[in-house]
This record gives structure tokens, C-alpha cells and sequence, in this order.
């Protein structure tokens, strides 16, 4: 098998249809990206990159990156895709487990050539096209073509190498959410789903924004990139969807699908009530299991709304149909054909793996609970409780009081410390809603941090930095 095959069998009937559109402007059919594969495919076998050869890839988000990877499946090679939000640090750590053969890039990123990590790799290959390779590696369902990294958030980022079998099972996983009556334009953040997307038939419009950052992208440049484009649909991380629901006249969407962080009942709320006609899908997953559980924002009955704001937690909705999930000692652990069963070198899985009736399961570290009606609700990281009380219980509450833009709870030299991002005036009422949820500490910041990768996960490091430089307010 070859997770390629699906994509080129469609081809022929896709032809001139729109596969890609990057941030540049630029477009390409699906006869297009598929020909230009062909090429990039012989001038790598020509350099002697094969078969099971790892080639990591430092291309900007467009046309060439899907190319190039299209390109390693064509040949049964593996494509090493480090986080770009990660940095030099991750480019690094990513080089130190994956021993790449083959360093593709473009442009200034050739530069990256100079890195003393690179100094070893035998290949240094760009975007040059050669004769064309048709055909494709016949692979073994195990047979690796993508290895990831995790963020790091919570400790060293850990490798994931996925076989083609794996991949296929996520896409048909992902195209059972993203899948439509009609061919659809999308705009895609997050590369998993430009894949799943291509399988699809869909066009998938790239950001023209930096993947560093996403927080600090224009509320206005966002919309006009979804005119621009005539964008039907969004894939974004939660950050940007609360600037979609800032204001503004209505982008033309019809549908959003969020994921990459707590997506809070008050960005679901204000999408529903500024984006008329929008549906909006939560999407709870992680690097090594995506997705675990849905939930669409229509969903959202008063009840679950009372109930995560009176400390019931964070409601991500179902779990999907292809995973099986379990509680143990109030952690979620999951296990399915799209479930990572091991980290590359096998270092890091005494952790995170565990062995059930001859099967491996998945510890997400995340704890939650499951309702009545068989749906997910979220709690937080384990072992990130504050004086008792979980995370995302408190969080997911305090995001419901006048004022309150942001929300984290972290234990600090034994107190449980709510940090509020907002407007300090409200203060005094804020430390009366905290009595309610137990013995919470109240401090209004100017802004709480988040991780570079989705800007949606809060930055518990930088948050002790910061809290432990400021004094405690006073209202």
C-alpha cells in the first residue's frame, strides 16, 4: 500500500481542479501537484534518496512543501517534518532523533545548510525538478512515511514516526469531519488537514501569516484573506477564531473547525451570536491521537453551559467512533488504528504507554470525566491540580464572568493562583465568583502567555515567571 495511491488515483477524474492556494497567491491543480511530484521524485532518486531514506523538510507552508512530500511517499521515503513554532531548538532536537539522510529547502532556508546539526547529512537537496518518476514505492502497511514531533509543552518534544497504514486510518478519520456534499474551498491551518483535505478533493487555501505567533495576527487580515479567497470553510486554531467572532462584516463562511487548544464555551458562544450561519466544530485531539472527540458548538445546551460554569469543566463532546476511550484514576487514555503505540527509539514510552488485555493504549495525560450521555468533558492537565481544584473546572467557570478575556490556575508555593487576563476593574467581582469554586487567589495580569505553536495553550512556565515577578493585585 502506499497512502499516495488514493490521492493519484483521483487525479485523472480531479484534473484541473483546485487543489492549493498559498499565501502568495499561487495555485495549483491536483494534475498539477501530482506532475510536479513526478519530477521532484526523479531528481531526488537520481541524488540516491529510496526507500525508507528520511528526508527532513524546511520549506515554508505552500505548494513545494506538499510537493516535496507527495514526492518521499512517491518513493517510499519518510518525510521528517519538525514544528516550525519550535524553532532552531526543535529543528535541533528533531535532527538528534531522526538522523535524517536528506535536508530539502528553498530560498533563504538554505541557510539551515550551515547548522553544525546538518553538517553530517549526506544530502542537500532543493527543489530542483528532474525526468519524471512515475509510480509509486509499493510500501508495507508499516512501512514509516511521516515522523512528527509533539510541542514540548510538557517536556521534550518526542518524535512519532507514522506508517502509511496509520496515516490512512487518520485521514479517513479526519475526512469523516471534514467531508462535504460538494467540493470545498478551505482555508487550512493546520497541515494534517491540507492532507486529509487533497484525499478529499477539496482546495485548500495556506495561511499568509506566519506559523510562529498566530495571536498576533490582525482580526482584519485574517478576514480579508477569507474574502479574498471566497473561503467556504475555516480550519483554525481557537485563537483565531475569537478574532473571527471580534466583528466586522461576515467573512462569507459557512462552516469553522477548531482544535490545537481549549476551545472555551465563550468563543463558541460568540461565534454563534456574530456569525450567523457559521457551524462551528470543536475538535479535541493531541499529536499522537487526532482526533479523540468532537463537538459541534449547536450541541451546547443550557445545562452544559451551566454546568462548565459552575465547575463541571470543559465539554469536548463525543468521542469518535473510531477510537476507544477509557478512564483511569481520572486520566483519558485512548487506543484505535490512528492512535500513536510508541515514540520513535521506543525512550519515551514507559510513560505514556500502557498494556491492556494485549493491547496499547495511549495516556494523554489529560484528565476528564464522561457524562451520562457518553460525552467527554476535559479537566486539565493531571498533576496540574491547584489546591484540589482542576484546571479547565475553574477556567472554563471563571471564562464566563463579566470582563474576563483569559483564564489559567496554577499552584504556586502551595497556593491555587487564578490568573485573569481581562479588564482589572472587574476584579473585586472576580474574587467573589472565585469564593464560590473554593480558596482561590485572584490576580489580574496584563496578558496571560501561550504556546507558539497554536496560541491557544497557556505557557505555564512563562505564567510562574510572571506571577512570581508580580505583586498580587488589589482592587
Amino acid at each position: 500500500m502506499n497512502l499516495l495511491e488514493p490521492f493519484l488515483s483521483a487525479v485523472e477524474r480531479r484534473g484541473e481542479r483546485l487543489a492549493l492556494i498559498e499565501g502568495s497567491g499561487a495555485e495549483a491543480s491536483y494534475a498539477a501537484l501530482a506532475a510536479r511530484s513526478e519530477r521532484l521524485a526523479g531528481a531526488w532518486a537520481a541524488a540516491g534518496l529510496g526507500p525508507g531514506d528520511r528526508a527532513m523538510i524546511a520549506l515554508p507552508v505552500g505548494i513545494g512543501l506538499y510537493a516535496a512530500i507527495a514526492a518521499l511517499w512517491r518513493l517510499g521515503a519518510v518525510a521528517v517534518f519538525p514544528e516550525p513554532a519550535l524553532g532552531l531548538r526543535g529543528l535541533n532536537r528533531a535532527v538528534e532523533i531522526a538522523a535524517p539522510k536528506a535536508l530539502i529547502t528553498t530560498g533563504w532556508l538554505h541557510l539551515l545548510r550551515l547548522l553544525p546539526a546538518f553538517w553530517s547529512t549526506p544530502l542537500k537537496l532543493g527543489l530542483n525538478e528532474g525526468e519524471p518518476r512515475r509510480g509509486v514505492y509499493e510500501a508495507a502497511p508499516d512501512h514509516p512515511g511521516l515522523i512528527s514531533f509533539t510541542s514540548g509543552s510538557t517536556g521534550r518534544p518526542k518524535a512519532i514516526a507514522r506508517s502509511h497504514a496509520f496515516l490512512a486510518a487518520q485521514n479517513a478519520c479526519v475526512a469523516d469531519l471534514l467531508r462535504s456534499a460538494e467540493p470545498s474551498r478551505d482555508l487550512v491551518g493546520f497541515p494534517v488537514f491540507v492532507i486529509a483535505n487533497l484525499m478529499l478533493g477539496n482546495a485548500s487555501i495556506l495561511p499568509d501569516w506566519s506559523p510562529r505567533r498566530p495571536e498576533l495576527l490582525a482580526p482584519e487580515r485574517l478576514a480579508a484573506r477569507l474574502r479574498a479567497t471566497r473561503a467556504e470553510r475555516a480550519l483554525l486554531p481557537p485563537v483565531l477564531c475569537a478574532k473571527l467572532a471580534e466583528g466586522g462584516p461576515h467573512p462569507g463562511l459557512r462552516a469553522v473547525f477548531t482544535g490545537g487548544g481549549p476551545v472555551w464555551p465563550d468563543i463558541l458562544q460568540a461565534m454563534a451570536e456574530r456569525l450567523p450561519g457559521v457551524g462551528t466544530t470543536a475538535v479535541y485531539g493531541s499529536t499522537e491521537a487526532e482526533p479523540i472527540a468532537h463537538l459541534r458548538g449547536a450541541e451546547i445546551g443550557a445545562q452544559d453551559r451551566e454546568a462548565m460554569r459552575s465547575g463541571g469543566g470543559l465539554l469536548a463532546g463525543r468521542p469518535v467512533p473510531q477510537i476507544r476511550l477509557r478512564l483511569e484514576e481520572g486520566e483519558i487514555l485512548v487506543t484505535g488504528e490512528h492512535v500513536n503505540k510508541g515514540y520513535l527509539g521506543g525512550a519515551e514510552d514507559a510513560g505514556t504507554k500502557l498494556r491492556r488485555a494485549g493491547e496499547i493504549w495511549h495516556r494523554t495525560g489529560d484528565s476528564g470525566r464522561l457524562d451520562d450521555q457518553g460525552r467527554l468533558w476535559l479537566l486539565g492537565r493531571q498533576g496540574a491540580e491547584a489546591a484540589g481544584l482542576k484546571p479547565f473546572a475553574v477556567e472554563a467557570a471563571a471564562r464566563f464572568w463579566p470582563g474576563v478575556k483569559a483564564a489559567a490556575l496554577l499552584d504556586l508555593e502551595g497556593r491555587a493562583v487564578l490568573a485573569l487576563e481581562g479588564e482589572a476593574g472587574q476584579a473585586p467581582l472576580w474574587r467573589r465568583e472565585a469564593a464560590k469554586l473554593g480558596a482561590l487567589e485572584v490576580r489580574p495580569v496584563a496578558r496571560i502567555p501561550v504556546d507558539r505553536r497554536h496560541g491557544s495553550k497557556t505557557d505555564l512556565q512563562a505564567l510562574r515567571r510572571l506571577l512570581g515577578a508580580t505583586p498580587s493585585a488589589r482592587a
